[in-house]
């Protein structure tokens, strides 16, 4: 079971756990009540139900904040949510007049790295614990000295669970581009392979039709010759045979040179299939028309790379849960259509991979349409024509 978990699963369910074990804290109010009212005349009820309040609501705000932990960008919300809880973990301890919410305050250090950039974690870790000095100094009745020891004894336990986060989450990215790199390797192995198949059925169609088709030609003809200068009778009727089967010959190799350079075509959906597999975070819907090949290994190549730039832009920026690409042909132009669900802009903003397609579609005779909305996701058309001599046709019109 615990082999399906990943890093932050594993991370997960441990801060759960601990929020529980922390629970069980509980339990000696009730055995003992003196052991959360030190001074008489206080009131058992209230100063409980405080700290059950504080201690529910912190395990709610966890099991909520620590969803699809790692596969989604923290937004706002979270880092609202991130106050909420160290601000329950640090009640907690009051409430109590116990370290529990120290213990609580681990359990916060293990988001930070997910939520927060690691200087600004640094920083929240710090402040957190540091704010549980004056919860010491009047909850437990510490000496100002010794409740600054016990939080910086609380602040290494929480460094230690930073950091272990920390790693977790560099390798979680570290395996996130092994997968993205797998699956480009395996789309442009797919790319490669079409392309290998596609040049080998046009070399041979080109041999059969410069030697087999020369000098089925040349046999041709001179059998006709044969056929003029040979007297009537059975050496003539075998030389026009002959003729004949010649003709029906080189009219075979003529049919086979043009089922060779007509089946010489690349499987798009073949290429660009591997790009939309166990994308995490992403689900991606292909609807590529079938069949739907290329002839120019080049231009499919753009295709593929533009097709995994939409994916990487949606993953890591659109902030999308769904991607929808269709890809067909219309006419001589193949037209591949993506949107997704994301948070959209209110302009477009051409970072580094938008402007890498637009080049690539426009050498090739291409175009890059980009439309977005605030909360309506992006959509993109892209557009190229099949063959370079269209392209070329089509700037000439132009």
């Amino acid at each position: 079971m615990l082999a399906r978990l990943n890093h932050s699963q594993l991370l997960r369910y441990a801060g759960l756990f601990t929020w529980a074990a922390v629970g069980l804290w509980l339990l000696n109010v009730w055995l003992d009540p003196a052991f959360v009212l030190p001074e008489p005349g206080q009131t058992l009820t209230l100063r409980v139900l405080r700290w059950l309040a504080v201690f529910l609501t912190f395990g709610l705000v966890y099991w909520w904040i620590t969803r699809a932990m790692g596969q989604r960008h923290p937004g706002f919300a979270d880092h609202a949510l991130l106050l909420v809880l160290t601000a329950c973990a640090i009640g907690v301890s009051y409430f109590s007049g116990t370290g529990l919410g120290s213990i609580l305050l681990m359990v916060v250090a293990g988001l930070l790295p997910w939520l927060l950039r690691v200087p600004v974690g640094v920083a929240w870790l710090i402040g957190g614990n540091l704010a549980t000095v004056p919860v010491f100094i009047d909850a437990l009745d510490f000496p100002p000295m010794i409740a600054v020891l016990q939080s910086l004894l609380y602040l290494g336990f929480s460094s230690f669970v930073f950091v272990t986060a920390l790693v977790a989450r560099q390798q979680a990215e570290a395996r996130e581009e092994q997968r993205r790199l797998n699956a480009e390797l395996r789309a442009t192995r797919a790319l490669l392979g079409e392309s290998v198949r596609v040049n080998e059925r046009t070399r041979i169609s080109r041999e059969l039709h410069d030697l087999l088709g020369h000098h089925l030609t040349a046999l041709s003809l001179n059998l006709e010759v044969a056929g003029h200068l040979t007297p009537e009778g059975r050496a003539r009727e075998h030389v026009q045979q002959a003729h004949t089967l010649a003709k029906l010959l080189l009219t075979d190799v003529r049919e086979a040179v043009s089922q060779l350079r007509e089946g010489g075509a690349i499987d798009l959906a073949a290429a660009l299939q591997p790009l939309a597999e166990n994308v995490p975070a992403l689900d991606i819907h292909m609807d590529i028309e079938s069949p739907l090949t290329l002839d120019d290994p080049e231009r499919a190549h753009v295709l593929l790379r533009c097709t995994q730039e939409i994916i990487t832009n949606a993953v890591r920026h659109a902030n999308a849960h769904n991607l929808w690409i269709s890809a067909r042909r219309q006419g001589g132009t193949i037209v591949v259509e993506a949107r997704d669900d994301g948070r959209g802009a209110e302009q477009v903003t051409a970072g580094n991979g938008l402007r890498g397609m637009r080049e690539r579609l426009v050498q090739h005779g291409g175009e890059l349409k980009i439309e977005t909305q605030p909360h309506s996701g992006f959509r993109l058309q892209l557009t190229l024509p099949a063959s370079a001599t269209l392209a070329a046709s089509e700037g000439a019109i132009a």
